[in-house]
């Protein structure tokens, strides 16, 4: 794969993963093929500070979870409505790294 398709990549969609991520991403995908690459780009990245907004304003009927494509959790935290309120507090301070580990998650399908 072609080095520069990968900065440019990582550069553009740095802020959706951790730091110590980024420079596991630049490994794999550059030993990647360029096809792989298309396939990467239209991988839906979530947002991590639109995680959080959405977990401080529906926090409490899993709305965060949903986001995140965690179904099963998502109907978990509606019907305990949040864990009696104590998973949404500690999901406040962890949407965006939920978010960013989501998207790890997503592209570690596609990179294998």
């Amino acid at each position: 794969m072609n080095q520069a398709r990968v900065d440019s990549y990582l550069i553009a969609n740095a802020k959706y993963f951790e730091s110590h991520q980024v420079a596991y991403l630049r490994d794999k995908l550059t030993s990647m093929e360029d096809e792989k690459l298309d396939l990467l780009i239209a991988v839906q990245l979530r947002e991590p500070s639109f995680c959080i907004m959405i977990s401080l304003a529906g926090g409490s009927m899993g709305m965060d979870r949903f986001y995140l494509g965690q179904t099963g959790l998502g109907v978990a935290k509606l019907l305990t409505a949040g864990g009696c309120g104590i998973w949404t507090i500690v999901d406040w301070f962890t949407a965006q790294s939920n978010a960013k580990k989501a998207n790890m998650e997503n592209l570690q399908r596609i990179i294998g």
